[in-house]
């Protein structure tokens, strides 16, 4: 029977501290995030297969590219992730195989701001580490999609989401110099996180944005000692250690403020984080009874993430129905990566 290993990671809901984990603020002054998964995933399969052919495919964007065995396999294009994760694997494993079918899905579309990207690698990867039984704990996994995403494929962007799809739950992450990371598990009361399960409305602005250019423009505000932008992301580092508190306390009746706190100075690290069409629906949104919003991620567009206290949230929605987009319901998780094997009479 065909054997096929398979993976799935949570993408995430960044609470606070958003773009502190971006070198190379990061190194100089020391990141925190603090961020939660979701119940959204990236799942891939890889399947062997006897046929001497290479198949990668997206089935979320209906895209697919077949190699030989043996033929030169670019990473460029739209399943840039899939064939860059089996090259680095494969210059670091050296597997030998009659074919491999490579398949992925992604319940986020890219640019979303949910870290669908990211966690689509840590699922490639996972993938691989069963299919190869590869020695990896949970540090190492989320290193190792870093090292692909960030140095092999040279694509712009932080270092949180690999960690948050690999760990799972609440995190406080804390980012420094030379590419530590420590993530801090936090034990929060089930009965908050209900609440905040029923008191967060996400928004999907059916706008999704390149974040690279966002990015860029964070780092050379760093590099080039733009002050009002480090000190946006000083206090954007403050958000985290607020939120952590709140969090842990059951203070939730501060999250719509920290929320808020977040949103405006965000605003200041970089241009186009925010624009007239956000700009409305995040005005919309509070006048209708939430307490405070986000971007969700780089900016630009993406979801965006609204507290809505009491039973605002049925207001908020109907304020937020007459935009394109979507209210996407959610839980949030405690599982990170899991990988298994499966056999299949197809």
């Amino acid at each position: 029977m065909p054997v096929i290993h398979t993976s799935r990671a949570p993408l995430r809901l960044g609470l606070a501290g958003g773009g502190t984990d971006v070198s190379p603020y990061s190194d100089i002054y020391g990141g925190a995030i603090l961020n939660a998964t979701i119940s959204l995933f990236a799942y891939v399969d890889i399947e062997h297969t006897s046929d001497g052919k290479i198949v990668f495919e997206a089935k979320d964007f209906e895209k697919k590219e077949v190699y030989s065995l043996g033929q030169e396999i670019d990473t460029l294009g739209d399943l840039n992730l899939l064939k860059g994760v089996y090259k680095k694997i494969q210059e670091d494993f050296s597997f030998k195989t009659e074919g491999l079918r490579i398949t992925s899905y992604v319940q986020a579309p890219p640019g979303s701001g949910l870290g669908s990207s990211s966690t689509l690698v840590v699922a490639l990867v996972g993938a691989f580490i069963e299919m190869l039984n590869l020695p990896f704990g949970e540090y190492d996994i989320a290193h190792y999609a870093f090292e692909i995403e960030r140095n092999y494929l040279k694509l712009a962007g932080g270092k949180q989401d690999q960690y948050a799809a690999t760990f799972g739950g609440f995190n406080y992450m804390e980012f420094f110099k030379d590419d530590k990371t420590i993530v801090n598990p936090l034990r929060i009361r089930p009965h908050y996180i209900s609440e905040l399960e029923k008191n967060i409305v996400l928004f999907y602005t059916s706008k999704s944005r390149e974040s690279a250019r966002i990015i860029d423009e964070q780092v050379r505000n760093v590099q080039e000692n733009n002050l009002n932008s480090i000190q946006a992301m000083h206090y954007i580092k403050e958000q985290s250690i607020m939120m952590k508190e709140a969090l842990l306390k059951g203070e939730l009746n501060r999250i719509g403020e920290i929320f808020n706190f977040g949103h405006e100075h965000k605003k200041q690290m970089a241009a186009g984080i925010s624009n007239e069409h956000l700009d409305n629906i995040y005005n919309d949104a509070i006048k209708a009874g939430a307490t405070g919003g986000k971007i969700s991620g780089a900016g630009g567009g993406g979801f965006m993430i609204f507290y809505c206290p009491g039973t605002s949230r049925y207001g908020v929605i109907r304020a937020l129905n007459k935009y394109p987009g979507k209210i996407i319901p959610f839980v949030f998780t405690h599982e990170g990566l899991t990988h298994w094997e499966t056999q299949t009479n197809l």
